[in-house]
């Protein structure tokens, strides 16, 4: 009798679409729901070498909260790798000019740090205020 569980196919892997709407919640908490989704860790055939995940929708980015301090000590760098090329930027200012920049940067920093963390956040589109442009996949969901 063979008892062992068959392993997941690429074949297997069905994706949906999640809508996600980010108004009035706690930015680091729903980022990691977001990367549950896209990691696909709520389905019953995730494998961690497989990409198993869902497209994930994320609205109103522009309306993320934040706890603490954040708005004013919260710095995003990244460097252009010239000399004196560091770039610091607030998060209020960073969420004035650019919203999805800082939910994309915060699931950036929760999916594993391998081979597959790029083509899952090619399934993400975040959007700063309600309107998006994938309402026919959902459907009469909404």
């Amino acid at each position: 009798m063979n008892t062992a569980t068959p392993a997941t196919k690429a074949k297997d892997i069905k994706r949906e679409w999640q809508l996600v709407d980010v108004k009035g919640k706690v930015l680091g908490r729903v980022a990691v729901e977001i990367a549950h989704m896209l990691m696909g860790k709520k389905k019953p055939y995730f494998v961690r070498n497989l990409d198993c995940g869902d497209y994930v929708v994320v609205v109103n980015a522009s309306q993320v909260a934040i706890t603490g301090k954040k708005s004013t000590d919260k710095m995003y760098r990244h460097n252009s790798g010239y000399t004196s090329g560091l770039k610091e930027e607030a998060f209020k200012d960073l969420s004035a000019r650019r919203p999805g920049e800082i939910i994309m940067h915060a699931v950036r920093g929760m999916l594993p740090q391998n081979k597959l963390r790029a083509t899952m956040l090619k399934r993400l589109h975040v959007f700063a205020a309600e309107e998006h442009k994938y309402t026919d996949k959902f459907g009469k969901v909404q």
